[in-house]
């Protein structure tokens, strides 16, 4: 078990928060009934998990109703009550179950104003310290979706307003009617596409950056392996990402594999060399590290204190221009 904990802050864009260069991802806490599972997870695990952050001292986390149909939120109230230290809860609207269980869209006025009720409900709060749209989608309603977080914001219900997976060109059709105040792209050595227009207006525009799947959802981390993917069902969410079908797939257990020989160096993992990758970034505040028990966390703290040489970074590097 780990005692390194994590001591350092950056300021998350304007908004006057200051977070550590970790946080907890929670969609494994939301179960196995809903489409984008990462399969059966204990809620007394995911509680313990969530503590086990906070003793390291990760100071925020993130969440979205559509992590088990709210299930996840839930489960981040139960952990957070009766603790001393409160992290930040960051959470996101715009996509969420239907009745059915099928993942739904909308930015509709009274459908975002309707999940944050939720979201207060199961957080057990009174205010939202972050609230992020999800998804553009649908995108012809991103400028009422945006004009009434903006509103829930000046009527003292959300603390700070934000976007994720949205382009440069979307963000500005947002600035129009409020300042974007955060961003939460996907940013990793696997999916790098962020780092070309979309980060760098984020920096220039002072918008705070989370990023997420740093370790591309496992396939970094030095614990998956040609042979677990085979295993998978043939529907399971992961196979659509052409990141995991070959000619794809060989290339990013190959840099998986180069990732491990580094992080032997540094007395690390492979995952904790891709998540120190993305931090390298100047226009990244912080990046979402998921974990479902807490000895998962130990394992992925040390990474926001790894400094990669110049020669790791050159290896990193020169691997990407042969493989790109």
């Amino acid at each position: 078990m780990t005692t390194e904990k994590l001591s350092e802050v950056r300021e998350l864009g304007r908004t006057g928060m200051r977070i550590t260069p970790l946080g907890l991802g929670t969609a494994a806490f939301g179960g196995d009934d809903w489409p984008f599972t990462r399969g059966p997870q204990n809620d007394h695990e995911s509680i313990g998990t969530i503590r086990r952050s906070i003793a390291l001292g990760i100071n925020w986390m993130d969440t979205a109703p559509v992590y088990g149909a709210g299930h996840a939120e839930d489960v981040v109230a139960q952990a957070l009550e009766g603790t001393t230290v409160h992290p930040y809860v960051f959470t996101k609207v715009s996509m969420f179950l239907n009745p059915r269980g099928e993942i739904t869209n909308s930015q509709k006025p009274e459908t975002i104003r309707g999940e944050v009720d939720a979201i207060l409900g199961r957080l057990h709060v009174d205010k939202i310290d972050l609230c992020q749209v999800h998804w553009p989608i649908p995108e012809n309603e991103i400028e009422e979706g945006w004009r009434t977080l903006a509103e829930l914001r000046d009527q003292g219900v959300i603390r700070h307003i934000g976007v994720s997976n949205f382009s440069v060109e979307q963000i500005e059709r947002l600035n129009s009617i409020a300042a974007v105040e955060t961003l939460q792209p996907q940013y990793s050595l696997v999916h790098p596409e962020a780092g070309q227009e979309l980060l760098p207006y984020a920096k220039a525009h002072g918008i705070g950056v989370i990023i997420y799947s740093p370790m591309a959802t496992g396939l970094l981390s030095g614990a998956l392996n040609a042979e677990r993917i085979r295993k998978l069902p043939k529907e399971h969410w992961r196979l659509r990402d052409e990141a995991l079908q070959e000619p794809q797939l060989t290339r990013n257990l190959t840099l998986s594999h180069l990732l491990g020989e580094i992080g032997k160096e540094h007395g690390c993992s492979a995952g904790e060399v891709a998540i120190a990758w993305t931090l390298l970034n100047s226009a990244v505040t912080a990046a979402i590290v998921g974990a479902r028990s807490p000895e998962q966390v130990d394992g992925l703290v040390t990474a926001a204190n790894l400094r990669l040489s110049q020669s790791d970074i050159d290896r990193i590097s020169t691997f990407l221009k042969e493989h790109p």
